[in-house]
């Protein structure tokens, strides 16, 4: 097989495994807004967190890397980010600038697509930052579901949940500007030539 129809395949078991990872988002909004059944919420969480983990090894242990993979791994990342600060906030759970940190991140880093597109890039490669905030929040926002019950476990998820919060969205952030420092090279070393 060759190298480009390599890149283009579309049914591989990483690949199957992200599908599955998105349609667990709708499953999570409603058992998190509909009957606040928080507990299979975090069992959807967990496992979307454990087949990110397990998509990554297996296409890289099994050469099924795709060019598919590539959108659709963190595309499901970032809709779990996204709907679980949603349904953070709408149960009121974390305050709404914290989203809002987040989401400004989203939109400084979407700003700079057209200037990779324009000099031909279509992304950059994920940064492991970029992975280490996301593996951060995937695990604050369980401890958060977790803190706002009124169990033992209540107060260590607490304080553990918001540790990852902070941390996960300064990570966040940093990587952030990392992707616009590779950008400004990209565009710097393009324009030299």
């Amino acid at each position: 097989m060759s190298e480009t129809s390599a890149e283009d395949r579309i049914w591989t078991v990483p690949n199957l495994l992200s599908f599955l990872r998105l349609l667990g988002v709708p499953v999570f909004l409603w058992l998190v807004l509909g009957p606040k059944a928080d507990g299979w919420a975090i069992a959807v969480l967990a496992v979307a967190g454990f087949t990110d983990w397990l998509d990554g090894k297996i296409a890289r242990a099994f050469n099924q890397t795709s060019r598919l993979g590539r959108i659709i791994d963190p595309a499901a990342d970032k809709l779990y980010v996204f709907s679980t600060i949603v349904a953070l906030l709408v149960r009121d759970i974390i305050p709404w600038w914290l989203v809002a940190l987040i989401l400004a991140r989203e939109l400084f880093v979407a700003c700079f697509i057209p200037v990779l597109r324009k000099h031909g890039y279509r992304a950059l490669q994920v940064h492991f930052l970029g992975k280490a905030a996301m593996f951060n929040l995937m695990y604050a926002f369980p401890l958060l579901f977790l803190a706002s019950h009124t169990g033992w476990y209540a107060e260590m998820a607490r304080v553990t949940g918001w540790a990852f919060a902070v941390w996960g969205t300064g990570l966040y952030w940093w990587a952030g500007v990392l992707y616009v420092v590779q950008v400004r090279r990209l565009v710097t070393a393009t324009t030299k030539e």
